[in-house]
């Protein structure tokens, strides 16, 4: 049994991130990350990559180049927790103690919710893609090359998701690509989303809609993604409401996977009844056990889940722990700050931030609910640049 001053569960942008503050610490503790995953990615640009503006290959790193100098890795899951004892025991068998936990595992992708979704995404030409993966994201490009004529669909479920704006941004992408080559009039796109509205935050809500608009998009609110029938090409939807089922043929159909936290969260007694951490939204601090704090997509946080909000999150939490360990009360506050950048075109994009209240919290001097090709820009080569050699060193900004 090894033991451990600070133990993170979790190798991703929130674990990383946290990893490399700690040890930037002039008193760094020492820190030990449990992460099986030997490759790092950047989610974010996956959006252009399915709309064929990157190759996947560049949101592709190795997890060993972006490990802290310091910190150990031990390239295993975790598989139960046992708080009580300070302990986390791995899917090994091996079991690590700590002085305190960080836990961020990201969230849980469910794939098998959907029948059919598995095997459309294996059948080449099937229409069936999703930006949702490393290895389904080129089926994105392949199916929007394909389309000359008919309907396309895209998904949105009701569970949490990585960045609640992403089913929208490939579908504007989408409409774009359709627009300029000529076949707005001939390919009919349907936002099927499980939702209620376009997005939660009215400002950015008036703008999207005028977007919507533009490109002759048809809205289906209330729509749960309940089945594919990948042989005849045909999606069912069921009514959050009515729980009337409807089936809808498509040519090209995005899915946006339902998620969830992972699935030894879920047993483990950390997690609430839905399975995230359970934390308090200002601290951080687990409402349970003291030493364990959590962040990022499988916490509580009741905010969106996006690598904008960890960058937040990260440093208000490292100061919430060093006070823990010096035998504080931790007293930073996370307002709920997160952002979606939403690509609304081929070099243009609406830039939102906002918090906890759903209240707009920009970054910038201008209107960010106007499209602009700066905000584009910026998502396309600036963040992934701050990504990698800013926030995954610990830098704060």
């Amino acid at each position: 049994m090894a033991h451990h001053e600070v133990l993170i569960v979790g190798g991703g942008t929130a674990g990383i991130t946290v990893a490399a503050m700690l040890r930037n610490k002039p008193n760094a503790p020492e820190v030990t990350i449990i992460e099986p995953s030997e490759k790092h990615y950047y989610q974010p640009i996956w959006t252009l990559v399915g709309a064929g503006v990157f190759p996947r290959e560049i949101s592709e790193r190795n997890e060993a180049d972006f490990i802290p100098p310091g910190v150990t890795w031990i390239k295993d899951y975790a598989d139960t927790f046992q708080p009580e004892k300070n302990a986390v025991t791995l899917r090994s068998g091996e079991q690590h103690t700590y002085d305190y936990l960080v836990v961020a595992p990201g969230i849980q992708i469910d794939w098998d919710k959907i029948p059919g979704l598995k095997e459309g995404l294996a059948k080449p030409g099937s229409g069936v893609c999703s930006n949702y993966s490393y290895d389904t994201v080129n089926s994105t490009w392949d199916a929007l090359k394909g389309v000359r004529k008919g309907r396309a669909i895209f998904t949105a479920p009701s569970t949490p998701i990585k960045c609640g704006g992403a089913p929208q941004k490939i579908m504007y992408l989408a409409a774009d690509y359709f627009r300029k080559h000529g076949l707005k009039n001939k390919v009919e796109v349907v936002f099927a989303s499980a939702g209620t509205v376009i997005f939660g935050v009215a400002k950015y809500r008036a703008a999207l809609e005028k977007v919507v608009e533009r490109y002759g998009i048809r809205t289906d609110f209330y729509q749960e993604l309940v089945e594919i029938k990948v042989d005849k090409k045909i999606a069912v939807f069921e009514h959050r409401q009515t729980g009337e089922k409807k089936e809808m043929e498509y040519d090209m159909i995005h899915v946006t996977p339902p998620q969830s936290a992972p699935d030894f969260l879920k047993k483990s007694p950390l997690g609430n009844d839905a399975g995230w951490v359970s934390v308090d939204k200002d601290t951080m601090q687990h409402t349970k056990y003291p030493n364990i704090f959590s962040l990022g997509d499988a916490s509580s946080l009741p905010t969106s889940k996006t690598g904008a909000a960890i960058r937040k999150q990260a440093p208000i939490l490292v100061k919430n722990l060093m006070a823990v360990m010096q035998g504080h009360t931790p007293e930073e506050a996370y307002n709920g700050y997160t952002s979606c950048p939403l690509v609304t075109g081929y070099g243009s994009l609406i830039l939102a931030e906002f918090d906890y209240n759903s209240q707009p919290a920009e970054s910038f001097p201008f209107d960010q609910a106007q499209e602009r090709y700066s905000m584009y820009a910026l998502k396309a080569y600036g963040l992934p640049q701050m990504y990698w050699h800013g926030m995954l060193k610990g830098r704060e900004f």
